[in-house]
Formats: structure tokens, C-alpha cells, sequence
């Protein structure tokens, strides 16, 4: 019986130790990227990229149930894409695209459902068909759906605003970078989380200009 308890017990703890490395190795990756995607100079970003996804594809072997780290294999992939070539970049979204549609189908609530965000931000700065698969349609069914799981989020809120920006009035986008100006800051991604918020007020004061501008006489 002792024996038993001793190996329960055992396999809790080892279990508790693997949580806690993922979620480190989550943090780590996630305080990388925004270091490279906010304080990175831009001919720089490319390689550090292809470094960071390489150990995104190797967390996610090593945890192969986990849809956060399939999460961040797909961010790290989408933001590399836009330091590709043309034609390794529209191979690269389709690759994320594939990797989130796989997050969604087993937990879409992953991230807070940031899975839908960047789906939507995917079918929104894509290439239309016949090059590739960009679509405002579905776009704005995904960052709705994210909408759905995350009323309040960072995420939701200000990526929303961008579209919304470039599709319809200034006064629909103004009230979600409104909501995601004051959105609580994570914890587990303060750096990330304070430049979002930063910008999204600065799209605000830019809206708050454009608007003045349009009712001087």
C-alpha cells in the first residue's frame, strides 16, 4: 500500500513539473516574440524568427496535446512569413491557417480564443483568391467568434478595431480600441499586452484627429 501512495504520489509530482516547465517555456516564447516583433529592427526579425519558431516546433513535439503551443507555433510562423520571400511566405499561411483551424477544432477557447484573432487577421491581410485564400467574410466571422469567447480581451478588442478600420466607419472601430485600451494587462504577457494596449491608443488619438479634421469647417 505504501509502495502504491509513494507511486501516485510520484507521478502527481512529475506531472505538477511538467506544467510548470510547459507554462515557462510558453512564457519565455511568448516574451521573445513581442521582443522581437516590438524592439527588433526589421532587417533583423527574419532570423530571429526562424530561431524562435524552431523552438516552437520543438516545444510542440514535446507536448504534442497542448494547443498553447501549437498556438504560438503559428504566431511565431505568421509573423516569420511576413519576412519571407513571396513564395515561402504564402506557403507559410496556409501552414498557419491549417495549425489554427487544428487549435480551433480541439479547444477553440485556447488563448482566450486568440486562435480566431489571428485567423481573422489571416483572411484579412491575405491575398485574395486565385493567389490565396484572404476573404473579409470570414474574416469577421473569426474575430466575432473570438469576440464570443473574449468580450473584454486585449486581443479581440483591438485586432477587431484594425479590421473594422479598414472596412467601416471610424466611430464602429473607435469603441473596440476603446475597450482594448482598458483591458486588464496579463500577467503572463505584460510586455506584449502594455504594447498593444500603447497602440491601441494611439489609433484612438489618430481617430480623435481624423474626426476633429472632418467637422472643421
Amino acid at each position: 500500500m505504501k509502495n502504491i501512495l509513494f507511486v501516485v504520489l510520484l507521478l502527481l509530482s512529475s506531472t505538477h513539473c511538467l506544467a510548470d516547465n510547459l507554462q515557462d517555456a510558453l512564457q519565455g516564447i511568448e516574451t521573445e516574440w513581442a521582443s522581437i516583433y516590438y524592439g527588433t529592427p526589421r532587417q533583423l526579425q527574419g532570423s530571429a524568427y526562424a530561431t524562435l519558431l524552431d523552438k516552437t516546433v520543438k516545444l510542440s513535439r514535446q507536448y504534442p496535446k497542448d494547443t498553447n503551443a501549437l498556438f504560438w507555433q503559428a504566431v511565431v510562423k505568421a509573423s516569420y512569413a511576413d519576412r519571407q520571400d513571396p513564395v515561402s511566405a504564402l506557403a507559410a499561411i496556409y501552414e498557419v491557417r491549417d495549425l489554427l483551424n487544428k487549435i480551433i477544432t480541439i479547444n477553440p477557447t485556447t488563448m482566450n480564443g486568440s486562435a480566431y484573432v489571428v485567423l481573422g487577421t489571416l483572411y484579412h491581410k491575405a491575398p485574395a483568391w486565385p493567389i490565396a485564400f484572404g476573404d473579409d467574410e470570414k474574416a469577421s466571422k473569426s474575430f466575432q467568434a473570438a469576440l464570443k469567447i473574449s468580450p473584454d480581451g486585449m486581443d479581440s478588442n483591438y485586432y477587431y478595431g484594425e479590421f473594422l478600420l479598414a472596412n467601416n466607419p471610424l466611430k464602429d472601430a473607435e469603441i473596440y480600441f476603446k475597450k482594448a485600451s482598458v483591458a486588464p494587462v496579463r500577467a503572463t504577457q505584460q510586455y506584449a499586452d502594455t504594447q498593444l494596449q500603447n497602440a491601441a491608443k494611439r489609433a484612438l488619438n489618430t481617430l480623435g484627429l481624423e474626426k476633429s479634421a472632418s467637422t472643421t469647417p
